[in-house]
């Protein structure tokens, strides 16, 4: 197939006139592409892979066959926001693989971050290639590469993540309908073509997940209090008109306890570290300053409401000097 390129002059897509229009094309291209044969793709739930999985649907109904893997380091709710909507609402060809133990035992122990990435993408990829050879007649795999993915590859920021990584036997052509857009645009078109709100502006988050988030040695009840804090402070977000307001917003747990008093007695618990930035481009990053007030409220939230949780802290960093993610 020749190299799919964004035209100089392709008008940015930003209402629903155009993200229609691009939607008729694509669905055409797509079943010209595919005709009568199976579609795999690994369907996360973020915001491009959701885009590209409603775009088949479309296309080719049940043609698409989308594996979902839980690695157990997802945000609270959403496996299941990807089964409502895709399995229930949609009617997609979807499998769930619940792979937590897989992950976390093959984690156990392991401090390094880039050790931890590693074992997460390769793990990934292994339960993703076990999924796929149950499967018959599968010839395409469908991903959620945009514009962004080709222009930083291109210049060598990033290595690319075309079909990298799966086995040999595994080598199927590529689907990628929005391999032309930019963010904002395939959010436009996600709109369009149904998905909730939710999903279609949910924050950037990051491959590894809650792993990030979860500096040092990921033990299943500090992951956990990452959890239910993240859901806490998104909930509260909501509540107070910064959910899209603010670009994103993640709560870390540190491996380290501290003293406290609960109930009048002695804790020896972890801190709960806020997070939430603003930022054009991700090379510059400020920080949103949050009223007193929802501070107090968050904090009291948290160590109240969260198990192993005694103390609130909240990060006034930009980038530089730190980064966005803990590690």
């Amino acid at each position: 197939m020749p190299e799919i390129r964004r035209p100089d002059d392709m008008v940015r897509i930003t209402t629903p006139e155009l993200a229609n229009a691009f939607i008729d094309e694509q669905v055409k291209l797509i079943q010209e592409q595919v005709g009568d044969k199976k579609v795999l793709l690994a369907l996360s739930g973020g915001v491009d892979s959701s885009v590209v999985a409603a775009l088949l649907i479309k296309a080719i109904g049940d043609q698409l066959v989308s594996v979902h893997v839980n690695h157990g380091l997802l945000r609270k709710g959403e496996p299941e926001q990807v089964i409502e909507v895709f399995r229930n609402q949609m009617k997609a060809n979807l499998i769930y693989v619940d792979a937590t133990d897989r992950f976390l035992d093959l984690l156990a122990g392991v401090t390094d971050p880039e050790q931890k990435r590693h074992i997460i993408g390769e793990e990934f990829i292994n339960v993703f290639a076990e999924e796929a050879r149950k499967l018959d007649g599968i010839e395409f795999l469908a991903q959620g590469t945009i514009w962004p993915d080709i222009l930083e590859s291109e210049a060598g920021i990033k290595a690319h993540h075309n079909a990298g990584g799966l086995p040999e036997d595994l080598q199927f052509e590529l689907v990628e309908p929005v391999r032309i857009l930019f963010k904002d645009e395939v959010r436009v078109v996600g709109e369009q073509l149904g998905l909730p709100a939710g999903m279609v502006y949910r924050q950037p988050f990051p491959g590894p997940g809650l792993g990030v988030r979860c500096p040092g040695a990921i033990t299943r009840d500090r992951l956990e209090a990452v959890r239910e804090s993240d859901a806490i402070l998104r909930e509260e977000f909501a509540k107070n008109g910064l959910e899209g307001k603010v670009w994103q917003y993640f709560t870390v747990v540190p491996d380290f306890k501290s003293t406290g008093i609960t109930d009048g007695k002695r804790t020896f618990e972890w801190p709960c570290i806020i997070r939430a930035i603003n930022t054009t481009d991700v090379v510059e990053v400020t920080v949103e300053h949050l009223p007193p007030e929802l501070i107090d409220h968050l904090a009291q939230r948290i160590t109240t409401e969260v198990e192993g949780i005694n103390r609130v802290l909240y990060d006034f960093t930009p980038k530089p000097p730190a980064t966005v993610e803990y590690e």
